[in-house]
């Protein structure tokens, strides 16, 4: 009897309900409630807060970026988000003002109107920002909670000063398709292993596909022995949970422009398989090991209303990597989908044993790209904190498309060099290629051993160990899984060409 039949769970839970959950968003001012001005450090103030500059600075507020002060009247609280200096406002900049005017207010109001200052911004780009910004600050894991803590947001008006009412609207849009995509991530990052498990992964994709305009197809245990593919079942060996390769298939209208494939680290809770991982902090926080997959997942909500005219596949590779009698043992030999031979000298070393055969199978299939994502290694973290993910890559104009992405979207990467000096730390003496390297540049020896699945496809690799959580509320990025790629990989599939 799988761990999936014996559990129980809450009346209509569902891994994704914070997609229904979303507030709704207008063009102009909500009637009858609370009020959010982005203001800056210089410059007139809204009459309707009723208080000067000078009487604001006695109170500590200056307008500096990440700053905000509540301003209670009789027509209801006022928040003021500064921005610091409009003549250098960015998108950027809007968009974690808007999130500091909407924090300000969770635990107070349900509603929100939130108005931008006239600016050289394209009004669509700062309100898309400003929605994202607002509506992701406000976000919260509330499936498993019988009393949400914060107030749930149920509506946002937008509007700028001067702006054209058909402008707002087009931005509210365009923010939205970024806000589901993060949030469908969040929320399958967020929900506890046993409530979301690889065959729970298959049958969101089937929802969301049917909704988004995408096809979406599993392979279990027996189809995945029939495509010998021994990493992701070498992982699977200790988990009475049945593993799952999720296929997702997006084809546009029209000739496609080119086929970009996708490959999602999914494991589900990662306890170190064998390699038992110690007792602290960072093992309650594995079940967010299939932050990779879920950034896919939710990077295809978006692809239909960004238009994106390639096709993309992605294959995400889903298991929970559990000790017990029958798990793959340290020194064991896994063969690969490609036919290589990987010697397991550490099975917590498990996401790039799992993603070697998705690489593989995207490869076979004749991708004209190929972008992996994936929390692989604490190395990433450690070189660069949990504000930046790595990049690796082996072509420059992926490598410049991918960091073009993450500018965009304010999901910073920083790309590392491949160097191919260290492969040699992956050689084992009785098979092709080991696991894991020596104890230095563990984030590279991973990326190199990744790359010896890609073959000559261009291929690059973002290793989000870092950034897949917040330990704290910090700007729209909510405490918990933070869905980091999925509004990155969405941006680097729009206007994708071979």
């Amino acid at each position: 009897m799988s761990q999936q039949s014996r559990r129980v769970l809450p009346a209509g839970f569902s891994p994704i309900a914070s997609l229904d959950a979303l507030a709704e968003v207008t063009a102009g001012a909500v009637e009858h409630g609370p009020r959010g001005w982005i203001v800056g450090t210089a410059g007139d103030l809204p009459e309707e807060v009723g208080i000067d500059r000078a009487a604001l600075a006695q109170a500590g507020f200056e307008g500096k970026a990440g700053t905000s002060i509540v301003i209670p009247t009789s027509a209801g609280p006022q928040v003021l988000s500064g921005a610091g200096d409009l003549d250098e406002l960015t998108v950027d900049v809007v968009r974690d003002a808007a999130a500091t005017a909407a924090r300000a207010l969770a635990s107070t109001a349900d509603v929100l109107t939130l108005t931008l200052p006239a600016s050289e911004l394209a009004v669509e780009a700062a309100v898309a920002a400003a929605t994202e910004g607002a509506l992701l600050a406000r976000y919260r894991y509330r499936s498993l909670q019988a009393e949400p803590k914060d107030k749930p947001l149920s509506r946002l008006g937008v509007e700028v000063a001067g702006a054209d009412a058909a402008q707002v609207e087009s931005g509210i849009a365009a923010g939205l398709v970024g806000v589901r995509a993060a949030v469908v991530a969040r929320d399958l990052g967020n929900s506890p292993a046993g409530f979301l498990t690889a065959t729970d992964m298959a049958d969101v994709a089937a929802q969301l596909g049917a909704r988004f305009g995408f096809e979406a197809e599993s392979f279990d245990r027996e189809q995945l022995v029939a495509l010998g593919c021994g990493g992701l079942l070498g992982v699977n060996a200790g988990s009475t949970e049945e593993p799952r390769m999720v296929v997702l298939r997006y084809t546009p209208d029209g000739a496609p422009t080119g086929h970009l494939g996708l490959v999602g680290k999914g494991i589900m809770y990662d306890s170190g398989g064998i390699s038992l991982k110690p007792s602290d902090p960072m093992h309650l926080l594995m079940k967010i090991d299939m932050g990779g997959a879920a950034a896919v997942m939710g990077a295809f909500t978006a692809l239909r209303e960004l238009g994106t005219t390639a096709r993309v596949t992605a294959w995400l590779m889903c298991t929970d990597n559990m000790p017990s009698g029958s798990a793959t043992k340290l020194g064991d030999v896994l063969v690969a989908r490609n036919g290589t031979t990987v010697e397991v000298k550490n099975t917590d070393a498990e996401g790039r044993l799992v993603m070697m055969d998705g690489l593989s199978l995207a490869v076979e299939e004749g991708v004209d790209a190929l972008v992996d994502i994936a929390t692989l290694t604490g190395a990433a973290m450690m070189a660069l904190g949990k504000s930046r993910a790595a990049l690796f890559a082996t072509d420059d104009a992926l490598a410049a498309r991918v960091e073009a992405a993450a500018a965009d979207v304010d999901e910073p990467v920083w790309r590392l060099p491949l160097e191919r000096k260290y492969r040699k730390q992956l050689d084992s003496d009785i098979a092709d290629i080991a696991n894991l390297g020596g104890p230095h540049a563990g984030a590279t020896t991973a990326a190199l051993f990744l790359a010896e699945f890609v073959g000559e496809t261009p291929w690059a690799h973002v290793d989000i160990a870092g950034t897949m959580q917040a330990e704290a509320d910090d700007s729209w990025r909510s405490t918990g899984a933070t869905g980091f790629g999925a509004r990155l990989l969405a941006r680097v599939a729009q206007g994708f060409s071979a």
